[in-house]
């Protein structure tokens, strides 16, 4: 019974922080998705929970092969909005695919279509009493024969940050910050956080693959790393779930 009395501050304190915990709900393409744990492909939401609060549910709604203009067409959109409650947040990060203007499925403008379908975005979580949090795309690993890394998203991610700037919404700069980090590790150094599988190494990779877009585990954990670290400097609501 002393024990219990002892408990009972400590009790009082914590029930509250758990039933106030939020969702982190993510929208995008397969760069960060959820992959099956038996090849080796990891998206980089796949990571973002270790860096949270026990208490934080992640609900990674991203999809391989999906532009904003798919993942509304497809309904998964109002899906996710339809599981919204207040106090949540979406994490939303597209372009990968909104860029293949051959398909019309997925292509959008990135001056026009693609950023009102962000507008979207923030307008319907905003309206469910949730935070919308928009990320640039993270890059390609492209290297030039000098070795300076070669972007390859064109104008969408200018378009990412004028609309955060315009619905005053925070932005985790990740095309900026995976910029970095690429260069830093140079062209050979970073194949190793990627698809670079070599032949017989995998079971259900047998010919082997050279993928410079999706990451294997590493990668995944240092860009939610340097999601992280995004998150801790330009989004101060969910930075407060982040681990000490």
């Amino acid at each position: 019974m002393k024990n219990l009395t002892r408990l009972l501050p400590l009790l009082v304190l914590l029930v509250p922080t758990l039933l106030a915990a939020p969702k982190v709900f993510l929208a995008g393409d397969s760069t960060m998705s959820d992959k099956p744990l038996d090849l080796p492909e990891r998206g980089w939401g796949m990571a973002l929970g270790a860096l949270l609060d026990p208490a934080v549910k992640v609900d990674n709604r991203a999809m391989n092969g999906r532009s904003t203009k798919s993942f509304i067409d497809e309904g998964r959109w109002t899906k996710l909005t339809g599981d919204l409650s207040t106090g949540d947040f979406v994490i939303i990060q597209f372009a990968h695919n909104d860029e293949k203007k051959e398909d019309p499925r997925r292509y959008t403008d990135p001056a026009t279509s693609f950023r009102d379908n962000l507008r979207r975005f923030i307008a319907e979580t905003r309206a469910r009493g949730a935070t919308p949090i928009l990320a640039t795309p993270v890059c390609r690993r492209k290297f030039d024969r000098e070795g300076k890394l070669v972007p390859t998203h064109g104008a969408y991610p200018e378009a990412v940050r004028a609309v955060a700037r315009e619905e005053k919404t925070p932005l985790l700069e990740l095309e900026q910050a995976t910029a970095r980090w690429l260069q830093a590790e140079g062209d050979e150094p970073s194949r190793r956080f990627f698809m670079w599988i070599a032949p017989g190494t995998h079971p259900k990779i047998p010919d082997g693959r050279k993928d410079d877009t999706h990451f294997v585990a590493a990668g995944a954990e240092a860009v939610a790393a340097l999601a992280a670290a995004e998150i801790r400097s330009q989004a101060p609501a969910l930075a407060r779930w982040l681990r000490k």
